[in-house]
């Protein structure tokens, strides 16, 4: 069954019949997903059913009732619904709900917005940052007064036409444009005007001033003792900001440093910051960050780690904890020109793509933070396991893992196993069904063994591909069988009796998950083998007389 996601869900057909139909719910449920990037409500299938009951068949004249009502109870928000056959050969409604231009709300006032398989309402200062990433009229589509389309900068407007026609996702029919015909596809021109995207792209220096907002870029590099030595800035705004991810990358020696690391009788040369991660880190701060708010975007280079500081807050609906699959576009102009350029993917693969970089080079993941007013991504520059890079190297060549595939076995490798929820909790997900997605083919080809069941399972990398790779492990608790933490936790009540979880946590080890210790301390007083004197964090353990 597929499980609800940002784009679609499934309601009962009850919300829209019967003597109570849920009006009032469905609407706000509508303003959530026209508030995100649109979707689907599935009417007629039940919570937890892959299809509707067998045998249910649609009044005629339901979905136009559906139709009518929710646009009376609902504002800025596109809908239709069409009747579709399921495969058990039952009736369901399919109510498609566009994605809102500027705000959409209820009649009566109220705000929410689809974040993940849920809908949540939108109040205290979120209604503020709704209306700022949702604005009737998106910054790039206003015009500059006094700034005519003839007056702009005629090398990069070459530069321009020239790199959309040599482009390989453009289509033929765009690139068959004439220049100016070019110019309005893309929103940099409106009539006799030029937008304020024009302006970004393909102004003069002034008229990039004239903006505002245009971004500046600050390169700052720190000692050990967080001393500042060096500085790079960017900020007479003669670049356009497709033409700062270069001059950056070029400007700054630290970034194009490297390690040589043995390879047998060779070494191999692994740079210290991957560029693709550094353009990709680069253009997300250029194409997300919010042109309605001044604020520079900074480059802390600190002898361990990189950090990119944008201005502005995440997206509505984005969290660090969900960035890796939530996606929301602030800047859609802007956006679609970096994609058809070449120099980014508009359906959020960013993440993933620095992701995959980053562990395939055997470092961590980055580390988004979200401030007050800012965002800042992490990128660590130390190696910490370069077997890593070797044992990721093999695999791909034997298997031609997805990117998905490797992500996942980084992850494993580098942390020598990790339990089904801790692996969720890694990559982002909610379900052992989603798990199941990123695990993918691991499983089959022997890179990745399993053991324990439900919560309790735990996923390693085979141990005889980390000896092969000579990847540095250490003999740890983590992954011990039940039947023996069992017998460990029996030897060190029959020492310490009455002992509190925590103190038996501390003694076995700490590598031991503590939910695991607890469903053994609770499975040796079911089975009679230990009593619990008193409850909750009072809660102390001793092994029953017959044991002692």
């Amino acid at each position: 069954m597929a499980p609800e996601n940002l784009h679609f869900d499934r309601k009962s057909l009850r919300k829209v019949t019967g003597k109570s139909p849920a009006w009032a719910e469905l609407a706000l449920d509508c303003v959530a997903f026209a508030n995100a990037q649109g979707g689907r409500l599935l009417i007629g299938i039940e919570d937890g059913f892959d299809a509707p009951p067998p045998g249910q068949t649609l009044p005629s004249g339901l979905t136009e009732a559906v139709v009518k009502r929710l646009r009376e109870l609902t504002v800025n928000v596109g809908l239709a619904a069409s009747i579709s056959p399921a495969a058990n050969g039952a009736e369901f409604i399919t109510l498609v709900v566009a994605r809102a231009h500027g705000v959409a709300s209820t009649a009566d006032g109220r705000y929410a917005i689809r974040i993940g398989d849920a809908c949540k309402p939108v109040v205290g200062d979120d209604m503020a940052r709704l209306f700022n990433d949702r604005p009737a009229q998106p910054w790039e589509s206003l015009t500059v007064p006094g700034l005519a389309p003839a007056a702009l900068d005629a090398g990069q407007r070459a530069g321009f036409v020239a790199a959309i026609q040599a482009s390989s996702r453009v289509k033929a029919s765009v690139k068959e444009k004439s220049v100016d015909e070019l110019l309005a596809h893309y929103g940099l021109t409106d009539g006799v005007a030029v937008t304020h995207l024009g302006a970004l792209l393909l102004g003069r220096r002034q008229d990039r001033e004239r903006l505002g907002t245009a971004p500046v870029v600050q390169c700052i590099k720190y000692d050990e003792q967080g001393s500042k030595v060096n500085k790079w800035v960017w900020d007479d705004h003669s670049l356009s900001p497709v033409a700062l991810v270069d001059a950056v990358w070029q400007g700054v020696p630290d970034f194009r440093e490297a390690y040589e690391l043995p390879e047998g009788l060779y070494r191999r040369s692994v740079p210290v910051f991957d560029e693709k991660v550094l353009r990709e880190l680069l253009v997300n701060a250029l194409v997300h960050r919010p042109y309605t708010q001044r604020g520079d975007i900074f480059l802390n280079l600190h002898p361990d780690r990189l950090e990119v500081v944008n201005a502005g807050r995440l997206p509505l609906g984005v969290t660090p904890q969900t960035i890796l699959h939530d996606s929301r576009r602030r800047n859609d102009g802007l956006a679609r020109v970096f994609h058809d350029l070449g120099l980014m993917e508009r359906e959020g693969s960013g993440f993933d793509l620095m992701y995959e970089r980053l562990l395939s080079s055997g470092r961590p993941p980055p580390v988004p933070t979200e401030g007050a007013d800012s965002v800042c991504v992490s990128v660590v520059r130390r190696i910490v396991k370069p077997q890593v890079i070797a044992l990721i190297d093999e695999a791909d060549m034997r298997f031609q893992l997805s990117q998905r595939e490797r992500i996942t076995l980084g992850i494993l490798a580098q942390a020598d196993g990790l339990t089904a929820i801790e692996l969720c909790r890694r990559v982002e997900v909610a379900s052992a069904d989603e798990l199941k997605r990123w695990l993918g083919r691991l499983p089959g080809f022997g890179l990745v063994r399993t053991t324990g069941r439900t919560k309790g399972q735990r996923y390693f990398v085979e141990p005889a591909l980390l000896r092969v790779a000579s990847v540095p492990t250490v003999t740890t608790l983590s992954g011990i069988a039940p039947h023996r933490l069992r017998e460990l936790v029996h030897e060190d009540l029959r020492r310490h009796p009455l002992s509190a979880i925590g103190e038996v946590h501390r003694r076995v080890g700490p590598e031991v998950a503590r939910s695991q210790l607890k469903r053994v301390l609770a499975e040796l007083v079911d089975r009679g083998e230990a009593t619990m004197v008193g409850v909750r964090r009072s809660a102390r353990y001793r092994l029953a007389a017959a044991r002692l």
